[in-house]
């Protein structure tokens, strides 16, 4: 009974430190808000590995202590068995753009599990011009960060972390500084098959700006659970984020959402079921379902679904099936290696192919 109460009271601090993180960070970074939720540093917003994008979620909450992209999102899962372990990641994006991350573990006595990163974004070469039209050349765009994560096991079950990133980012001579934050809170249980995780995303600020504007971060408060079945070879994954945001639909002044009838000139009025439908619609934009299958611990076999996704890139004049919003891949598992292979379908006409290899020295 004593070991039940202090659970309880050590999962109540952690929904309390999220609560108490969102309030303060969630006010810090509205004060730079902008139209329809944009903002810069898309790096912030990519997911670091081919299992994070074949899930179709924007980190794990998965007892994986050899798996170090899985620290490199969520810190409060770093263990002392990354030690050692490299890992690296490439994604083949859009019109020759490429993005990739290369993670390194260390532990040390005393002080905690350490995960280092560097991180990149390149968007490729462009032709440039004066206002005349007359070419000057070309130029590269990209985006540079480097990564710090520290993660600490409060007892057998909770554990907490939290990651610094610096990001610089250069398109032709203009140049932003920026810095951001992560932290999280996660219980695991003691047979590993369920875990939970509370993690404020993005918390930080730009130092330096493109032109003097200063744009918001991608900040995001989220929550992610797995869940591996006892009698079948199957880990589920669900996630919510932009918990601070509940509206992240947008309108579209060109197809509005209210229709005028033409000759009383008042607004046509909806069934009953349109609330319902639209609340329905709020909701599932903000949830990520994942399924992993795990043969003999050797070979993975991973889908996802995103269905904001698949409302932002709907395509009413097409008769194409829309296969947004999925996500599949495969991974494979030794004791020295770990190879994943996702692709994620972004729309109709692009799904880029992730690869990520680890490596145990």
């Amino acid at each position: 009974m004593p070991r039940t109460n202090g659970m309880k009271t050590k999962l109540m601090l952690t929904i309390a430190l999220a609560a108490i993180v969102n309030f303060h960070f969630s006010f810090f970074n509205s004060a730079y808000a902008q139209v329809a939720g944009m903002n810069t540093l898309s790096l912030l917003k990519m997911p670091s590995s081919a299992r994070t994008a074949a899930l179709g979620v924007n980190y794990l909450s998965v007892w994986a202590p050899t798996d170090l992209n899985v620290g490199l999102d969520n810190p409060s899962l770093i263990t002392t068995d990354y030690n050692n372990r490299l890992a690296l990641n490439y994604t083949g994006l859009f019109a020759g753009s490429n993005f990739g991350s290369v993670a390194y573990g260390r532990d040390f006595k005393g002080l905690g599990s350490f995960l280092f990163g560097f991180h990149f974004n390149s968007y490729g070469r462009f032709d440039a011009y004066d206002e005349n039209e007359v070419s000057e050349g070309s130029f590269y765009a990209s985006d540079i960060a480097l990564s710090v994560g520290w993660g600490l096991n409060i007892d057998s079950n909770f554990s907490i972390g939290a990651s610094f990133r610096p990001i610089l980012s250069q398109y032709e001579s203009y140049t932003a500084f920026a810095f951001a934050l992560n932290v999280a809170g996660s219980y695991v249980s003691d047979n590993k098959r369920f875990a939970a995780t509370i993690q404020a995303r993005n918390i930080g600020a730009q130092i330096a700006t493109f032109d003097g504007t200063t744009e918001r971060l991608p900040f995001d408060l989220s929550a992610s659970l797995s869940y591996k079945t006892s009698n079948a070879p199957f880990r589920l994954f669900f996630a919510m984020d932009q918990l601070t945001r509940w509206n992240l639909t947008y309108s579209d002044p060109l197809n509005p959402d209210t229709h005028i009838d033409p000759y009383t000139g008042e607004p046509i009025a909806k069934p009953w079921y349109d609330g319902i439908a639209n609340t329905l619609d709020k909701i599932a934009r903000h949830c990520a379902l994942g399924l992993e299958a795990d043969i003999r611990s050797a070979f993975f076999i991973r889908v996802g679904y995103r269905f904001r996704q698949t409302a932002e890139m709907a395509a009413e004049d097409r008769t194409n099936i829309n296969i947004s919003g999925f996500t599949y891949g495969f991974g494979l598992k030794t004791k020295k290696f770990e190879f994943s292979f996702a692709r994620r379908n972004y729309h109709l006409g692009q799904a880029p192919n992730y690869l990520s290899l680890a490596f145990k020295f």
